[in-house]
Parts: structure tokens; sequence; C-alpha cells
């Protein structure tokens, strides 16, 4: 993975407001997330914490504010932006029919030429090897959040965007989602997430936005 400190990568946003209807969802909202850094956007349902990441993720228009990466605009620098970011929602964004294997094979595809070596130590990485020539459609909903997890870490993006990343896992599962967001961290790559449980809670560079 790249090293996001030594490439000047810098997720900010200043001043951003959104409105849902007439109800103003998001108001002035500012934060910055630096390398080794994470951010978790904490608040009540239906304050707008998904809004807020599909906003930084360039995924929804805002009507006011600005959000930056590596010091420029992202409405400037749309696919170089989203080339060097992930983003996992509540879905996993699977191709059910295809094998674990084929979805990773896919979907990193379009970014990068990635080796079959490769896609077996992910899929090790997140303890289903056992699961490469599956249909991802036999999987159960735990797998299939792996194999999610897995196209992240093959992508190898600064940026991970994470919208309930725990959904679906158990205990081992989230201990060991938050051991590889830990590397990723100590790697200097950054993370914006909003999740009902605390992640990485106690580690140094770990900090929390409140919406209301």
């Amino acid at each position: 993975m790249p090293n996001a400190s030594a490439s000047g990568a810098k997720l900010e946003v200043r001043g951003l407001h959104l409105w849902r209807g007439e109800r103003h969802l998001l108001r002035n909202v500012s934060f910055a997330v630096e390398p080794g850094e994470l951010l978790q956007v904490a608040g009540p349902n239906g304050v707008g914490k998904t809004s807020l990441l599909r906003c930084a993720a360039g995924l929804l228009p805002v009507e006011s504010g600005e959000i930056f990466w590596r010091h420029q605009p992202i409405a400037a620098q749309r696919d170089t932006y989203h080339s060097e970011l992930a983003y996992l929602a509540h879905v996993n964004a699977l191709k059910v029919d295809l094998t674990a294997r084929e979805n990773l094979l896919f979907g990193v595809g379009i970014r990068r030429s990635v080796t079959s070596e490769e896609i077996d130590q992910a899929l090790a990485r997140v303890e289903i090897p056992h699961c490469r020539d599956l249909p991802v459609r036999s999987l159960s909903a735990g797998q299939k959040r792996r194999v999610a997890i897995a196209r992240i870490l093959l992508t190898r993006p600064a940026l991970w965007i994470l919208d309930e990343p725990i959904t679906n896992l158990d205990v081992g599962g989230i201990a060991l989602f938050e051991r590889c967001m830990a590397t990723h961290l100590e790697e200097g790559g950054m993370i914006l997430t909003a999740a009902h449980q605390s992640l990485l809670a106690g580690r140094s560079g770990v900090r929390t936005l409140e919406l209301h």
C-alpha cells in the first residue's frame, strides 16, 4: 500500500451544508483526516451520517461548502480522487453469480492488474480462503462482507470511507477488520467511518465527530 503521508494526502471538509427537502440535515460541518488518522462520525439515526460520508466520497452533491483532497477541490479531480478512495456502504456491491475470486479479479481489475496469488493472499488475510471458488450467492452474510473487505485490501487506496463497515460481521470478523484498519493507519492510510460501535477505541489518531 502506498504511504499516504509521503505523498501529501489529506481529506478536508470545510463548511459543509446539506438539505434534505426543507430539513437542514448537515449544518456547517468541517473536519480533516490526515495520514494515520481515523475519524468516526457518530450520532443518532437520521442525523446525516451516511449523507456526510457520501458527500465526502463525492457521491452526493452539497449545497454549499468544499471538500478537498491533497489540498485541491475534489470536484476538479474526481478521477484522481476516486482512484485513491475505497467506499464501502451498507451493501457489499458484489456480483452474486460470480465466485469470490471472480469478484475480486474484476472489482480490483478496473483499477490495477491483480494476480491470482494476490487474490489468494487477500482471502487468506480475511480468513476465507476456502470461499475462493464459491459463488457469492452461496456465502453467508459475514463471508460476503469479508469478500468486500478483501477488495479494499487489494485496491490499496490511501483513503477508506466506510459506512457501518462491521455489518454482518461476528466478533471474530470485527476483530479481524480492526486489525486491517490498524495496519492501514500504520502504513499512513486514512479512514472516515460511521458505525454504531466504536472502532479502534483508545488508539492514538482515532477521533470522533458528533453530529446532532
